[in-house]
């Protein structure tokens, strides 16, 4: 069974703030609405802050959750209104096929893999001596670094590059009514970034609990119009998530139906 979970946030509150600054406190709370060893699932989230004012958490688990806590310690404990809404994903899986179109939200971590980046970072810079300095062959190679794409164009390349192992294609865009005089030789693909943020944040060190290293993610929130080309590969999308940093509040793709006209 899967379960996608829908969570109003009340950013007022002080353990709100505290979540919607930091991914890393946003992804514990998430983890803490599942029962079992939550870090063994494969659990995505997203945070959409479209409204400031009234925030919304997007979870997708693979067992039933339970929100309480963040309910009680994010939200309004005492409101009127849905607070939680948790769905069985099941339905929506089952009735995916070759052709139907949807439209979708995304946030996700545009990455590029090089050996040989314009500008590294100190912690790149360090890891590159360590490298250097072991005595073994393999070890000297220099391996590929992740890099975000920081440009919107960049990210938009590396999306539209990746859709069909997605199991997805973007239609291209139409204008109705035509306009009298002008003619698309190559119409934009539908699809736009809604949102592009820089999230720096301290994590503990691998090798040392005590001492903590930065993460820094470039993320895009991508929202448009898909078509399925490949309903499996597209269900394996929607349950693992697309893109780097799922951890951390990417990769998890919504669906919304789109009204006949």
């Amino acid at each position: 069974m899967t379960y996608l979970s829908r969570i109003r946030i009340n950013p007022l509150r002080a353990q709100s703030r505290k979540l919607l600054a930091n991914p890393r406190a946003m992804r514990s709370a998430v983890l803490h609405g599942v029962p079992g060893d939550a870090t063994k699932e494969r659990i995505l989230w997203r945070l959409d802050t479209d409204n400031p004012h009234r925030p919304w958490l997007y979870a997708l688990t693979p067992t039933k959750p339970d929100w309480s806590h963040l309910v009680e310690n994010a939200g309004w404990p005492s409101a009127e209104g849905e607070h939680v809404n948790i769905a069985d994903y099941r339905p929506l899986l089952e009735r995916l096929d070759t052709g139907h179109h949807y439209a979708f939200r995304v946030t996700a971590s545009p990455v590029q893999n090089t050996k040989t980046p314009q500008k590294r970072t100190a912690a790149q810079i360090a890891r590159a001596e360590t490298e250097v300095e072991r005595p073994d062959s393999e070890s000297r190679r220099p391996r590929s670094l992740r890099l975000g794409h920081r440009t919107a164009a960049a990210q938009l390349a590396w999306f539209l590059d990746r859709t069909p192992k997605w199991g997805f294609r973007i239609p291209a865009s139409e204008i109705e009514p035509q306009i009298p005089g002008i003619e698309l030789d190559d119409p934009a693909p539908e699809v736009l970034i809604l949102g592009r943020q820089r999230l720096s944040f301290g994590h503990p060190d691998r090798d040392n609990s005590t001492r903590k290293s930065r993460v820094t993610i470039h993320t895009a929130t991508f929202e448009g119009h898909l078509e399925i080309t490949d309903p499996e590969r597209f269900t394996a999308t929607l349950l693992a998530g697309i893109g780097p940093s799922k951890a951390y509040g990417c990769g998890l793709l919504t669906l919304a139906r789109i009204p006949a006209t």
